[in-house]
């Protein structure tokens, strides 16, 4: 395909990908925002198992 229909087509799904898409409501966001939150905690206190683990080990 050419460029210029390659771009054409990739907006297009673009427009349609904004179309369906919505705002989260206040409940949504609030759950999503606890959710990563923790995975944050949890990814964080791995590393930092990880790293005492290390230095004793070292």
């Amino acid at each position: 395909m050419a460029l210029k229909e390659r771009l054409k087509t990739f907006i297009q799904e673009c427009i349609r990908v904004f179309r369906i898409t919505r705002k989260p409501t206040g409940d949504e966001l609030k759950i999503i925002v606890k959710v990563s939150g923790i995975g944050i905690l949890v990814i964080g206190l791995i590393g930092f198992t990880v790293n005492i683990i290390w230095e004793i080990i070292a």
